[in-house]
C-alpha cells in the first residue's frame, strides 16, 4: 500500500477523517519552516501539503502569495525545497508528504528529471496547479514512472467530463475545490455540491477527495467530512499565525518575534482543526 492508502484506511478503521496542512517551504528561512512542519505534525497533521515558492503563484491569494515573497526573499529556491523535504522524510518515514508546485518547475527541469527528484527527496504526491486535467497525461505518464501520485483539482461545477478525467488521472487523493477564486480565507468555503462530486467520484472507485480553499476554521472541517470529503486541506489560516509572528515585528519581515510563541499557536490551531475531523 502507498502512504495515502494506509493512511486513508487507518483514518476509515478510526472513523476520523484526515487533516492535512499547507506550509510554505522556506518562510520565514528554511530551518524554521522545518520546525513549524514539525510542530504541525505533533499537533495531529495526519500528511502534509508543502508549497514551494514561486514568483507568480496565480492560484494563490494575497496571504499565501506573501508566504512565496518571504521564502523567495531568504534565499529558497527548488533545491532548497527538496533538501527540507528529505529530512522530514528522514524524520517521518509513514507521513504522506505532497507537494504544491507551478508548472515552470517541471517545464523547466524536464518531466522525468522533475521526477526523479521528487522521488529521491521522498515526496509522494505532487499537484500543479496551473496545469488543468486535460494537459495531465505526459505529467501523469512521468509520474507513474518515478512512483509518484500525481494529484488533480476537481474545480467546483464542474463538467462530468472534467471530474471523470480527475477520477482517471488521480493516484494517491484528489483535491476538490470547495468554491471559485483563489486560495485565502477571505472567502469560505462552501460545501454546496460537494456531496455530488464525492458521490460522483466514488462511482470510479478510486481516490478519496480532500476538501480545500476556505477551510479555515474546525466548523469548516466538520462540514467538509459530513459532505462526505476523506479530509480537509487548509492554508491561509496556518500562514497568517505564521505572518502574524515574523512581519512588522523587526527591521527584517523574515524575523520571528517568538518561536516558542508560534509553535504554541501552531499547536492550538491545528489540534483543534484535527478534533473536528473526528465523527
Amino acid at each position: 500500500m502507498s502512504r495515502y492508502e494506509d493512511l486513508f484506511a487507518t483514518l476509515k478503521s478510526k472513523n476520523e477523517g484526515a487533516f492535512v496542512p499547507f506550509i510554505m517551504l522556506g518562510d520565514p528561512d528554511a530551518d524554521t519552516s522545518f520546525s513549524i512542519i514539525e510542530a504541525v505534525i505533533e499537533a495531529g497533521a495526519d500528511a502534509l501539503e508543502l508549497g514551494v515558492p514561486f514568483s507568480d503563484p496565480v492560484a494563490d491569494g494575497p496571504t499565501i502569495q506573501d508566504s512565496h515573497l518571504r521564502a523567495l526573499d531568504a534565499g529558497v529556491d527548488v533545491d532548497t525545497c527538496f533538501g527540507v523535504v528529505k529530512r522530514i522524510r528522514d524524520t517521518y518515514p509513514s507521513l504522506p508528504i505532497g507537494l504544491l508546485i507551478y508548472g515552470n518547475v517541471p517545464f523547466a527541469r524536464g518531466l522525468d528529471s522533475f521526477y526523479s527528484h521528487l522521488a529521491k527527496a521522498g515526496a509522494d504526491s505532487v499537484l500543479i496547479p496551473d496545469v488543468p486535467v486535460r494537459e495531465g497525461r505526459p505529467f501523469k505518464e512521468s509520474a507513474n514512472r518515478h512512483g509518484i501520485d500525481q494529484i488533480f483539482i476537481a474545480p467546483p461545477s464542474a463538467s462530468e467530463q472534467t471530474i471523470a478525467s480527475v477520477a482517471a488521472y488521480s493516484t494517491g487523493y484528489i483535491y476538490a475545490v470547495s468554491r471559485l477564486g483563489v486560495t485565502g480565507t477571505e472567502v469560505e468555503s462552501s460545501t454546496e455540491g460537494l456531496s455530488d462530486i464525492v458521490t460522483y467520484l466514488e462511482g470510479f472507485h478510486r481516490a478519496p477527495a480532500l476538501l480545500g480553499f476556505g477551510i479555515s476554521t474546525p466548523d469548516h472541517v466538520a462540514n467538509a467530512i459530513a459532505a462526505g470529503a476523506a479530509g480537509a486541506i487548509s492554508g491561509s489560516a496556518i500562514t497568517k499565525i505564521i505572518a502574524r509572528h515574523c512581519v512588522g515585528q523587526h527591521p527584517d519581515p523574515r524575523t520571528v518575534d517568538d518561536k516558542e510563541a508560534l509553535r504554541r499557536d501552531l499547536i492550538n490551531f491545528v489540534s483543534a482543526m484535527k478534533a473536528a475531523t473526528r465523527r
